[in-house]
């Protein structure tokens, strides 16, 4: 009778188990997720081998096993709008699920850029809006060079405020509120992009191996985790030395260049614009000084120290103090100055460049002033001190960015999500690729049918965002990388179904990779999901539909009404290739090209890396794409 007691006892603790055993669920089955409406919803997960999962939603009950991995899967039916819902999957409980549009928004660091940069854009709109309606999920950058992963690093869904989305995808941030205003349903939005990643990063093992394989082969070269980590460490120990060295040898360490005392008088006077070093490229520590006048109102308030950009890695001292540093070129220096140390009369702005290679140097047409929270301002001369640090020779090592390599982050942060239901993506990127111009419409073309299989959903609208205009302007013709990259994704939303495109020709800066915006971005994506998903109805940009020679002249027509007037950044080749600058004019949907050339052959637009006056918009104010064509084409 023992016996059969303490078996009963441990069957009914087994069975006790079995029953209680938990299922595990991806990242993106938390409270607050969004549901994609008007598709079948698929719920997926892990359990043990054979473990019957029970999910019940909207009072209705769906069961399945796991199969001998212990992987389920269910489908839902088609939901309609609305919510806030329970899902409820064995004893795991989802609350708060909305049922509305999902949106994928993927590239590198344009699409990457947060609200917090934009935020002196659109200060007073993004301070005073919050949406419960629309939830924001992020996913952290990971890489996986070996195979797919199961699950992306933990995270989870946040509604819209000011905080949740300080740290979030800027034009992901806007898109929704675009599409929130469009629709009233609610909105879910997958941030997953990486700064400074290539195309081919994003595309899986198989499309790159069975179109692309040299490239292919290149991600092969890595898959060996024992190489990479020494590799890493020894360039990481190679780095740490460089900056020790730098660090012992440069005399601002030892004197303290920033404190207000020292004497900067023998210091060289220079405008911020021009050489600092003198020299045609330098590495190492180079040191700017200036003195800010305060009056005794402001002495001893916080302020705000804006130092433009500046290239390429800073620290700031204002009195001896460090307020801030920034490690890359790219971002802007918004620093804090905290209450107590500013003092009335004169105090000591100092700014330790590091560079390794290039020149130190601030950047133009950016904002360098120190702001009281009272809205006083006082701008920063241009004129500083400038002495050399320590000069150093290059820090030699081998970079392996795992990120950059083919294949690793389609892996690590697409694979994951699928198939999880979205409405629709808007991929951002092409600024790693300027080099791949020609082949990048095919690695485009291949990365829209890659996920399009990996969703199993051959229809998955994608909104291509075309490269803003960047650098220097030119008046003469250029064979632009830029331009070529541009073209392949016109040529990309032109030819592949359900694709449509994203000018973005007129919204950068000259000085700035990262321009500020993006929610205009966001709203020309937003067109392009109207017009593919509610209104075909919906104008775009302008499209040329044919072209011709007449009268001596190149005439294109257009796929709609162009504002009128004398247009600039055309350019026009005979049989040679030569492209001349030429003058243009739009009438009606028609654009009038003079031609000084007996015989034109072809004709672009805007083909530059900044065509600055290109100015063909359409009646509805969205601009002409960048082209090439051969005329009569």
């Amino acid at each position: 009778m023992k016996i059969k007691f303490i078996l009963s006892v441990v069957t009914a603790l087994c069975f006790s188990f079995c029953v209680s055993a938990k299922v595990v669920m991806p990242q993106l089955f938390q409270s607050g997720m969004v549901v994609q409406r008007g598709k079948p919803v698929i719920i997926w997960g892990k359990a043990d081998k054979g473990e019957k999962v029970t999910v019940t939603f909207r009072k209705k009950v769906y069961e399945t096993s796991a199969d001998g991995d212990g992987n389920w899967r269910v489908r839902l039916p088609k939901q309609k709008a609305g919510g806030p819902y329970v899902i409820r999957v064995n004893d795991l409980e989802i609350k708060d699920v909305l049922v509305g549009d999902v949106w994928l928004c993927s590239g590198q660091s344009n699409m990457d850029l947060q609200v917090e940069r934009v935020y002196p854009q659109y200060t007073t709109d993004i301070d005073s809006y919050s949406n419960n309606d629309i939830r924001l999920f992020h996913v952290h950058n990971e890489t996986a060079i070996h195979g797919p992963k199961r699950d992306v690093r933990p995270t989870s869904w946040k509604p819209v405020t000011k905080e949740n989305a300080w740290n979030f995808s800027a034009i992901g941030y806007f898109l929704a509120r675009e599409m929130y205003e469009k629709t009233k349903v609610p909105q879910g939005i997958i941030a997953d992009s990486w700064g400074g990643t290539p195309i081919q990063s994003w595309i899986s093992a198989d499309t790159m191996k069975n179109n692309f394989p040299m490239e292919y082969r290149r991600s092969l070269l890595y898959q060996n985790d024992e190489m990479i980590r020494s590799q890493m460490r020894a360039n990481q120990l190679a780095n740490q030395r460089w900056f020790e060295v730098m660090n012992e040898t440069d005399p601002g360490m030892s004197e303290d260049f920033t404190a207000l005392g020292y004497d900067d008088s023998k210091w060289i006077k220079k405008n911020q614009y021009d050489n600092l070093t003198g020299e045609r490229s330098y590495m190492g520590s180079f040191w700017v000084r200036q003195h800010i006048k305060v009056d005794a109102a402001h002495a001893g308030k916080p302020a705000r120290l804006l130092v433009g950009t500046l290239y390429d890695q800073d620290y700031t001292y204002v009195n001896g103090q460090k307020v801030g540093e920034t490690g890359y070129q790219y971002p802007p220096r918004r620093y804090n100055v905290p209450a107590g140390l500013l003092r009335e009369g004169d105090n000591a702005l100092t700014v330790r460049f590091i560079t390794k290679g290039g020149n130190p140097h601030f950047i133009k047409d950016k904002p360098y002033k120190l702001i009281f929270e009272d809205g006083v301002e006082i701008p920063l001369s241009e004129q500083w001190s400038v002495r050399e640090g320590a000069r150093m020779p290059r820090c030699h090592n081998s970079e392996i960015n795992v990120h950059y390599l083919p294949i690793t982050l389609y892996n690590a942060m697409i694979y994951p999500l699928a198939p999880y239901p979205v409405s629709g993506v808007v991929w951002y990127q092409g600024e790693s690729n300027t080099g791949d111009g020609q082949i990048y419409e095919s690695m485009l073309t291949k990365l829209i049918e890659n996920w399009r299989q990996l969703w199993n959903d051959s229809d998955m609208p994608f909104v291509v965002v075309q490269l803003a205009n960047f650098m220097e302007p030119s008046d003469k013709p250029q064979d632009s990388g830029w331009s070529w990259v541009r073209e392949a994704q016109r040529l990309t939303a032109k030819h592949v179904p359900n694709t449509e495109l994203a000018v973005a020709i007129d919204l950068g800066e000259a000085v700035d990779i990262h321009p500020l915006r993006k929610r205009e971005v966001a709203q020309r994506a937003a067109l392009g999901f109207e017009k593919m998903l509610f209104d075909p109805k919906v104008k775009l940009s302008p499209e040329v539909i044919s072209s011709e020679v007449k009268e001596g002249n190149v005439v294109l027509t257009l796929d709609q009404q162009l504002k009128p007037g004398t247009l600039y950044e055309f350019e026009l080749a005979g049989a040679d290739g030569r492209y001349h600058n030429a003058e243009a004019v739009a009438d009606g949907s028609t654009i009038t090209i003079k031609s000084s050339l007996k015989s034109p052959k072809s004709v672009r637009y805007a083909w530059k890396n900044n065509p600055i006056r290109a100015n063909a918009y359409g009646k509805n104010e969205l601009p002409l794409s960048p082209f090439q064509l051969v005329i009569g084409e």
